[in-house]
Parts: structure tokens; sequence; C-alpha cells
């Protein structure tokens, strides 16, 4: 029997960072538009420790990644 596992959208900010633009009205925006079975991927040239501490106060777990070309991938699901 296989255990269903949350859907993932993602959102890669690399760019909005690199034009010095602040990606965090846009991954809240997409935070609150997720279905109650979906969870977050996040992009970003850095580890988004703020956005973890954000995301965990509303209720979601986080599970950082850091990818070969050195930037980090973050899944963010409901606990």
């Amino acid at each position: 029997m296989s255990q269903t596992s949350p859907k993932f959208r993602t959102l890669d900010v690399r760019e909005l960072i690199a034009r010095g633009e602040e990606p965090f009205p846009q991954i809240m925006a997409t935070v609150e538009a997720l279905a109650p079975d979906e969870g977050l991927t996040v992009l970003a040239p850095f580890l988004p420790t703020p956005l973890i501490e954000a995301l965990k106060s509303a209720g979601f777990s986080a599970r950082p990644e850091r990818r070969s070309d050195g930037s980090w991938q973050t899944f963010f699901r409901r606990d």
C-alpha cells in the first residue's frame, strides 16, 4: 500500500533575487494559494533561513537540500 505524498509547486526565486527584488511577497502569495495536499519547493541562491523560520511558525516543516550548482532547494509541507 503506497502512502500519498503531497504534490509540490515549485517557485524559483533566483532571478528575482539577482535583480535585487524581494521574493517574500510572491512566496507568501504562493503559500496562501496552496491546496491542502500541496507543498512548496523554493529554489534560492542561498539557504532561506528567515523563510524557513517564518513558514515553520505558520505550521510548515522544511527540508533544505544543497544542489550541485550551489543553490538551495527547500521543500515545505504542512505539518
